[in-house]
This record gives C-alpha cells, sequence and structure tokens, in this order.
C-alpha cells in the first residue's frame, strides 16, 4: 500500500491574520487532494482551523508573545518529527518559523522570506521565494506563493473559511438570544472606533425598522468601558457578555445573519464563517487591511484620513475633526438595509 503524502503547514499570525492562510490551505488540497494535511499554528489561534475538512490534525504551540521556549516546545517537536512529513510550508517565514521548520525536519520545507537568506533560513528551508515578487495582501501573497513554489491552481481564488464548533451551537445561541446583527463596538486603537454617539444614532434607526441588534466589545478593560457607555446612552439595549475562548466566540458570531464593526479581527472571522458584514474604516492601515479582502458593498470608509506620518503612531485620533466620525449612522443604516433587508429575511 503506498504511503500517503503528509504536509504541515506553518502559520505564526495572530488572531484575523491567521485566516489568511485558509484559501491557500484549500489550494494545498486542491492540489493533493488524497494528501493528509496539518497545520501548526499558535495555540490561541487554533479554533480557526480545527474543524476545517480537509485538515488531518491541528498542532497548537503554546507560547507567549514575544517569547520563545523551544526547550519547553520539545516533546511538542518530537511529536512532530515522528509524523516524518514529507512537505512543511512556512507561511510566514519569521525566526519561529525557521526553527520550527528545521526542528520537524520534513523533506521538502518551503518558505517566502523577507530578504537575502540568513543562515537560519539557509538552514530551515531547502526551497525558498523572495517575498517582494509576492503581492502585499497575505491572502494573494500565500497563493501566489503556492504557484511558484509548487504549481498550485489560480484561476478560483478559495475564500477565507471557517467552520464553527458545532458542539457549541446551542450554547452560542443561549448568549446571543434570538439577536440577528453583532455590532463590536472596540478595536485595538482608540482612533479606530466609531463614537458611541454615532452608535447610538444608528441603534435608534434600526431598532425602529425592527433590526434585533447585539453589541460587543474585547473583554479588556477599556473595550469593556465602551459597553458601559453605551448602555448609560441605550439602557434597553442587548450587550453580549465577555467570551474570552475563541471557539465559542466563533460560534457565536456564527448564529448571526450581520456583524458590523471597525476591527478587522471580528470582521475577518465573520467573514470565515459566511457571514455578511459591514466594515468601518477610517484610519489607513485599516484601510490597507480591509482592501484586498472585502467587495466595496461590505466596506463604508471615513473622509480621508489625517491620522499619517508623525500623527500614524498615535493610539487616539489628532485631529479636531476624526475621520471615524464622520461616517454618519444614516450612511451605515442605509447599507444594513442592502446587506441585510428584513423582507427578504
Amino acid at each position: 500500500m503506498q504511503k500517503k503524502t503528509k504536509i504541515v503547514a506553518i502559520q505564526f499570525k495572530y488572531l484575523g491574520d491567521a485566516l489568511f492562510i485558509t484559501p491557500a490551505l484549500q489550494a494545498l488540497h486542491q492540489k493533493y487532494p488524497n494528501a493528509e494535511i496539518h497545520i501548526l499554528v499558535a495555540a490561541e489561534v487554533a479554533p480557526v482551523f480545527e474543524h476545517l475538512p480537509f485538515i488531518k490534525k491541528v498542532w497548537a504551540l503554546p507560547r507567549t508573545r514575544g517569547k520563545a521556549k523551544i526547550i519547553k516546545s520539545l516533546p511538542f517537536v518530537r511529536a512532530l518529527r515522528q509524523e516524518k512529513f514529507d512537505l512543511s510550508i512556512d507561511f510566514v517565514g519569521n525566526d519561529r518559523g525557521g526553527i520550527l521548520s528545521l526542528l520537524v525536519g520534513a523533506k521538502s520545507r518551503l518558505s517566502a522570506i523577507e530578504s537575502s537568506p540568513t543562515f537560519l533560513q539557509k538552514l530551515a528551508y531547502t526551497r525558498t521565494i523572495a517575498a517582494y515578487l509576492l503581492p502585499t495582501s497575505w491572502v494573494k501573497r500565500h497563493l501566489k506563493m503556492l504557484n511558484i513554489l509548487i504549481g498550485t491552481s489560480e484561476t478560483s481564488v478559495p475564500k477565507m473559511l471557517i467552520v464553527a464548533n458545532p458542539s457549541l451551537e446551542t450554547q452560542a445561541k443561549q448568549l446571543l438570544q434570538d439577536h440577528s446583527i453583532i455590532c463590536h463596538l472596540g478595536t485595538s486603537q482608540e482612533k479606530k472606533e466609531w463614537p458611541i454617539a454615532r452608535w447610538v444614532e444608528f441603534y435608534q434607526f434600526a431598532t425602529k425598522a425592527g433590526y434585533k441588534m447585539a453589541f460587543s466589545a474585547g473583554p479588556n478593560e477599556r473595550e469593556q468601558n465602551l459597553i458601559k457607555e453605551l448602555k448609560k446612552a441605550l439602557p434597553d439595549s442587548f450587550e453580549l457578555p465577555p467570551v474570552h475562548d475563541l471557539a465559542m466566540y466563533l460560534s457565536v458570531l456564527d448564529q448571526a445573519k450581520l456583524v458590523i464593526s471597525s476591527d478587522t479581527g471580528p470582521l475577518h472571522f465573520a467573514a470565515g464563517l459566511g457571514k455578511d458584514i459591514i466594515g468601518l474604516f477610517g484610519v489607513h492601515d485599516g484601510v490597507q487591511h480591509y482592501a484586498p479582502i472585502y467587495k466595496k458593498n461590505e466596506v463604508i470608509i471615513s473622509k480621508p484620513c489625517s491620522c499619517t506620518n508623525e500623527y500614524s503612531q498615535f493610539a487616539t485620533c489628532q485631529s479636531p475633526s476624526p475621520c471615524m466620525n464622520s461616517i454618519s449612522a444614516q450612511q451605515v443604516f442605509k447599507r444594513l438595509k442592502e446587506r441585510y433587508p428584513l423582507n427578504a429575511s
């Protein structure tokens, strides 16, 4: 009996960005439909991949941001080596990925690298491609990298894909109740957030029209304060409790019809789950993140942003007229009716 080809994909990016390799994983499966495909990721993003039907096993490596714990990871690495992979593909090409590619010990070890290969990269990979030859969009970059290195097809670009844990569906429904729209208030930086006053206006338009909305924010103190601020203005609004478990959060998103946010994390997850989204963008790097992924009718862009150059590093907007405030509640409500007309639900 012929041995199955065994492939391991290596990806060390955080949360929403990790989702960008799912189209490449689908392309890899199309190229090798009978291969056994594994994926090696940071433990905190493992739920993104755990229920994909073409992934044989998710290897979830515990880690602390900025700290390498190679010695503690040796039993984990030993188990990976015992799989005797034929091919490993490091989708990021950072030092951690290079070390793991070397330790896993597949016969062929591929990656894209940013510049001339370092000594570590020369040891870690058997074949590389210069990253400057690839598109800047992560989704397109990963697909192009596979096309050049192993000849996968680029004729049909698969979409980002997540499959929620079916065992969490009942609990997720209980958390969301019968609310069909999730409005996520927080982001990583205050300047990227749509003002609470705008959310209040939008809520009044939408609820009057019959939409049922749930508000959410990240579990940290600053984002939970946004929920408190909203609740003061809208005592009757429904807020989701903080969801610390990613698998559960994905299941809650999976119960919604549509997700509205200026945070790319929830938007990426919702899109991967096949949900309609409305992204609210103003800050320049936020626009860069969404641009290669979403269609024009899935986003609303503010007036031109002044948070560039010397102001780009500030977490709060330095402009007397913040760009995010220029997105009106009427704009978002109009887009909501276009994306999710109640008479068609």
